[in-house]
């Protein structure tokens, strides 16, 4: 929590990034269920591969509007959001995509002998993967447009420029 502060820099934007968590949860919880429904050692793993996975896009999303409003000067409007929201698209769909895609092999034969705990986890990270990814492009813009807090810091980033690059020289 201390870290992804201090790279969110505000509370609201904390929440937004952690706000990710409950929609992979959702989906896990359903995999759980629909496979079986027992935790087992297996899925606790995949519960926590999942949260590290849900927790990059979310941070890939929020810093991305940062970065639009920060740098690219852009107002944060509904454009900005959708903006920030398509052009990280692709990055979180190759992330869900290929992860699931290593995973699924591990999940169809997830009753196989010597598969109890791969089996179990695969499962969980497919069914969180799902739901988590199409929510955090569907959802989270919109959250992040009603509670996100995102203004420009000029003098922060003519800090960070090299000498000369700045507007003050």
């Amino acid at each position: 929590m201390l870290l992804l502060s201090i790279v969110t820099r505000n509370a609201a934007n904390l929440l937004l990034v952690l706000v990710n968590l409950p929609f992979a949860l959702v989906g896990a919880v359903l995999a759980v269920f629909a496979s079986g429904g027992l935790l087992s050692l297996g899925s606790m793993v995949g519960f926590v591969t999942l949260f590290g996975i849900t927790l990059r896009n979310s941070i890939l999303m929020i810093a991305h509007y940062e970065h639009l409003v920060e740098v690219d000067k852009e107002p944060w409007t509904l454009t900005t959001a959708i903006r920030g929201a398509a052009d990280r698209l692709t990055p979180i769909l190759m992330t869900s995509v290929v992860t699931a895609l290593g995973v699924l092999p591990l999940a169809i034969g997830a009753g196989d002998p010597g598969r109890e705990v791969e089996g179990p986890m695969a499962i969980v990270i497919l069914g969180g993967l799902l739901t988590s990814m199409a929510l955090n492009l569907l959802v989270l813009p919109i959250l992040a447009l009603r509670y996100g807090r995102f203004e420009s810091h000029g003098k922060e980033i003519d800090m960070l420029q090299p000498h000369g690059a700045g507007t003050g020289g």
